[in-house]
């Protein structure tokens, strides 16, 4: 476990340490709102995500985590306000520079989506494609860089002996962390991870949010999380962001949120 600081104690009851130095700003979300139809899902969203630490995303169903991360990364549009990856505001940009700067953003799914039959190795591939002339980033063309790369992905989540196994026969967590080499194949600034262990079980969950803890503050990755479990937010984030019916509620180091704080989310 790593030691985290308190009011000048020292702690090594959490995974969580505190993020003392001002580090560079990858996402920056300010005054977003989104509504399908009559339905407000975010009302005035503003985060930041910086380089070197796990934020986590808590809230009750509904509450506009998911669609935080989802405007982020392009799978819908926010209706107002602005979001900046990476130095770039995306509704300034061209659509080149938008799409090059979101792949500095790579995504996390709670739904695994690795082609089952085919090998470790080749998921981690594919997510280096997007790096690749058109011409050469369509399967079976696996480059030996790329394979190197994917390789190293894979050592990184601890899966390195389980390259050349099919993805279908690993663990639901072992999926998971193959997911998340690829996603490092992309060669991103950040991390969004949306609800990545909800489907697993307590020692999977354990282990990669343990591992994702790990890239920010090893790899100084940025990592936004969207959890459904207060305590993994308690054991592994630099801070917690709530969220109540598409309202901030708040925004705050792990070690200073409390149970009534945490509750107020659910209520």
């Amino acid at each position: 476990m790593s030691v985290a600081t308190v009011a000048g104690e020292t702690r090594a009851d959490s995974a969580v340490t505190e993020v003392r130095i001002e580090k560079e700003v990858l996402l920056d979300v300010q005054a977003i709102s989104k509504s399908f139809g009559d339905r407000v899902v975010l009302k005035d969203m503003s985060m930041q995500v910086r380089a070197g630490e796990l934020v986590a995303f808590l809230g009750a169903n509904g509450s506009g985590k998911s669609t935080t991360l989802r405007a982020v990364n392009g799978l819908i549009e926010a209706d107002s306000g602005d979001i900046t990856i990476a130095g770039t505001k995306l509704n300034e940009a061209s659509s080149a520079r938008r799409t090059e700067a979101r792949r500095a953003a790579a995504t996390v799914f709670q739904k695994i989506h690795l082609v089952s039959r085919r090998t470790a190795l080749q998921n981690v591939c594919a997510g280096g494609f997007s790096r690749l002339p058109a011409w050469r980033s369509l399967p079976p063309v696996y480059g030996r860089e790329l394979k190197e790369e994917a390789m190293a992905c894979l050592g990184r989540v601890g899966l390195a002996d389980r390259a050349h196994d099919r993805a279908g026969s690993l663990s639901g967590g072992q999926q998971q962390r193959v997911a998340i080499a690829r996603a490092l194949c992309q060669r991103p600034r950040m991390i969004l991870a949306d609800e990545p262990v909800s489907a697993l079980d307590p020692k999977a969950a354990d282990d990669v949010m343990r591992l994702l803890h790990e890239l920010a503050v090893d790899e100084g990755l940025g990592v936004a999380a969207v959890l459904h479990q207060p305590h993994l937010a308690r054991a592994y984030a630099h801070r917690v962001v709530g969220l109540r019916g598409g309202h901030l509620v708040f925004d705050a180091p792990t070690i200073d949120i409390d149970d009534v704080q945490l509750a107020s989310l659910y209520l």
